[in-house]
């Protein structure tokens, strides 16, 4: 036993220090030499400071509505709901989404509803919405701020961002960038 207990010692105590000291001063040095030095893309806008990679609250029928936050967009305690799809708290939870979205915006059908607007990210923090969530939200955002529903569509289309190299990741929008656009058009 002896023999096998001190090669399983060290090599915990090896793992330890480079798991936990080796590995994160790597990837702080990346950080360092990523834009912003790894605190993410800072906005500022009317005075204020917002980070462009945590989501945000956007409820007013003005702006294009973010996707739900399990953990109320608190940044400090990134999570998602952790309930399962078959849940029924989770299914009224999603539900209400659902009925409050159909409310402000008449017309639309439940089924054509992306996802991604009635249910939370796994962080909770999620700052994107796909380009149908946000494409779905144009008639009401255009008939409340007495915009052309082209032109809303337009700036839309102009705030997608696509895949990295085409390759990785979905095509998004991310909200706060797209809202602080919408306001900036609705001052011309």
């Amino acid at each position: 036993m002896k023999s096998s207990l001190i090669p399983a010692v060290r090599l915990t105590i090896v793992l330890i220090l480079l798991l936990s000291g080796v590995y994160n001063l790597v990837i702080f040095g990346i950080a360092q030499i990523a834009p912003n030095h790894g605190k993410g893309e800072i906005v500022m806008y009317n005075g204020k400071v917002y980070y462009s990679n945590i989501g945000q609250s956007f409820t007013e029928d003005k702006y294009f509505w973010s996707r739900p936050s399990a953990v109320n967009y608190n940044a400090a305690g990134s999570g998602g709901s952790n309930m399962s799809p078959f849940n029924k708290d989770y299914l009224k939870t999603v539900q209400a989404r659902i009925d409050t979205f159909l409310v402000h915006d008449p017309g639309i059908k439940k089924q054509d509803i992306p996802v991604g607007l009635v249910t939370a990210s796994g962080s909770g923090l999620d700052p994107d919405l796909s380009p149908a969530g946000a494409l779905i939200q144009v008639p009401r955002i255009a008939r409340v701020r007495h915009l052309p529903e082209n032109q809303v569509r337009a700036l839309v289309h102009a705030n997608i961002q696509r895949p990295l190299f085409g390759l990785f990741g979905p095509a998004k929008v991310n909200v706060l960038k797209l809202n602080i656009a919408l306001d900036k058009l609705s001052l011309k």
